[in-house]
Order: structure tokens, then sequence, then C-alpha cells
């Protein structure tokens, strides 16, 4: 499987908040940011958590995103990010 975003792609965060075991944070939720590194295919965790065998595989990324733009009173320097593990299901495509 080959990884569908690669590092500089602008994404976003899907805004999904479904019932279950969800490996996404809410705070990222609906919130763009960059990929910063692809790290490779692993099992489904969502799956995983329920027994099953965790397939498809999905690609999971580290995605930087503005600090600013995750807390709307962010009060830090306006250069601090933050870096979250966000498997590939979860992102789309952010045009510039």
């Amino acid at each position: 499987m080959s990884a569908r975003f690669a590092v500089g792609d602008n994404v976003r965060v899907r805004e999904a908040y479904p019932p279950g075991h969800i490996r996404t944070p809410h705070f990222i939720r609906g919130k763009a940011g960059v990929v910063s590194a692809v790290i490779g295919t692993f099992a489904n965790p969502e799956e995983l958590a329920y027994g099953r065998p965790g397939t498809p595989k999905q690609t999971l990324y580290w995605v930087t995103f503005p600090q600013t733009g995750l807390w709307p009173d962010y009060a830090g320097p306006e250069h601090d990010t933050a870096v979250v593990d966000v498997f590939e299901h979860w992102l789309v495509g952010e045009q510039q």
C-alpha cells in the first residue's frame, strides 16, 4: 500500500465523531495541518480494539498543527506547533 500523502502536503483531519474506540483526538478533528513524516503502514487500531484483524492496513503520518490553529486562546509564541499521529483514513487533502 502506498501513502496517499507526502511530507509537506497540506491536510485536514475529518470532522467526524463516530462512537467506539477512535484513535484520532477530538482536538484535531476538522483542523488543518501539514504532513511532517510518513511513519509506515500498520494494522488499523480502531479495528484491532474490537478483536478484528485490523485490515486493511492504514498509513500512519505525523501531522504538524500550529498551536494557534488548535487552541483559539493560545497565548504562546506564534510559531509553536503540535505533532500528532494520524492514520490516513482520517485525512483529506487541503488546498493551499
